[in-house]
């Protein structure tokens, strides 16, 4: 348990007969970001609250440590080594961007000088001193956000939790935030995340675990998350009916559209499986007028992991049946 920065063994949590949280356990290294994914009622919430002192665990949960301090022992120093930005805005928009950075200096207690010190560097930090003197009810959403992690970040904490930092963000502002974590990242801070954008998570974070009623099903990188899913394929649209007739005889194991002209071919999106497909097409003369590779991501990833054929063994999942998840949009979950 060395180099963890969190460190929960068997959270667990229920309100009444409702079990929210059901045995989890999370290991977080120092200076990384870990992302906690999973449907509305998983269970984020809860354990987010938990780690960050907001609610107590059931009894019967292992140990939490924080920052290297015992959770149950002294929740004041976990308190004083970690950050937390909600959801929704803690910004006060009656007052200005500067006035909300030096009032959360007077919350941790600096000194005049060394709260105007540090409320200079993180507002010059984060693109918003041209703006500081200025009401922050007039920020637009991603200069809230902003100011918000930089308020956060106004007692320097080692371990950050970030409950879906750029929800409602226009994709600019999300690219800028997810250049604001990395930046976090290299500095030593430690970042646990939760998000309702599967891209997001596929882009920052070093580990991902995926909870599902209560339970972790799985966990591990992006690509190693993608590798329990079946899915992959090759995609061919034709225009000419004839030669869509041709690929489909020349090709085996097709699954046929039609309507739409198109074949899919299981693979797995490696080069020897592509140009075996292309020598069938070139040796019997067709040629597709589209081809497309797809590989499984983690929307595929997610509703194999949290939908009907969720796998018994929640630390060793299986390779569930990606045909019987509905297709839902990205960026659709929460």
């Amino acid at each position: 348990m060395t180099n963890l920065a969190i460190a929960a063994n068997g959270l667990r949590k229920s309100y009444g007969d409702k079990v929210v949280l059901d045995g989890v356990d999370l290991a977080v290294p120092e200076a990384t970001i870990f992302s906690l994914l999973g449907p509305n009622g998983a269970g984020k919430t809860t354990a987010v609250k938990i780690l960050s002192t907001l609610i107590s665990a059931d009894p019967g949960t292992g140990g939490i440590h924080i920052g290297g301090h015992d959770l149950a022992a002294d929740p004041q120093a976990v308190r004083a080594a970690i950050g937390v930005t909600g959801q929704f805005s803690a910004v006060d928009g009656l007052i200005t961007g500067e006035e909300n950075m030096l009032l959360m200096a007077d919350l941790h207690h600096l000194s005049r000088s060394e709260g105007r010190r540090v409320t200079a560097e993180l507002l010059e930090r984060f693109d918003l001193t041209a703006a500081a003197k200025k009401p922050a009810s007039t920020y637009s959403g991603g200069m809230k956000r902003r100011l918000d992690i930089a308020m956060t970040l106004v007692g320097s904490p080692r371990i950050i939790f970030l409950d879906e930092p750029t929800t409602g963000l226009d994709p600019r502002s999300r690219h800028n935030m997810w250049q604001i974590i990395r930046e976090l990242v290299s500095d030593g801070v430690t970042v646990f995340l939760t998000t309702q954008y599967l891209e997001e998570a596929d882009q920052l974070a070093d580990r991902i675990a995926v909870l599902n009623d209560g339970k972790l099903v799985a966990q591990g990188t992006a690509e190693e998350l993608k590798r329990l899913v079946t899915g992959g394929h090759v995609r061919l649209r034709f225009t000419d009916p004839a030669a869509y007739q041709s690929a489909a005889l020349a090709l085996s194991e097709v699954t046929r559209d039609d309507e739409g002209l198109t074949l899919e071919i299981p693979s797995g999106g490696t080069q020897r499986e592509l140009r075996a497909i292309l020598d069938r097409l070139d040796s019997a003369g067709i040629e597709a007028d589209e081809l497309t590779v797809h590989t499984p991501d983690l929307d595929d990833v997610f509703f194999a992991l949290t939908g009907s054929t969720v796998p018994n063994q929640p630390n060793q999942p299986n390779q569930p049946n990606q045909s019987t998840q509905p297709t839902q949009p990205k960026e659709a979950v929460r």
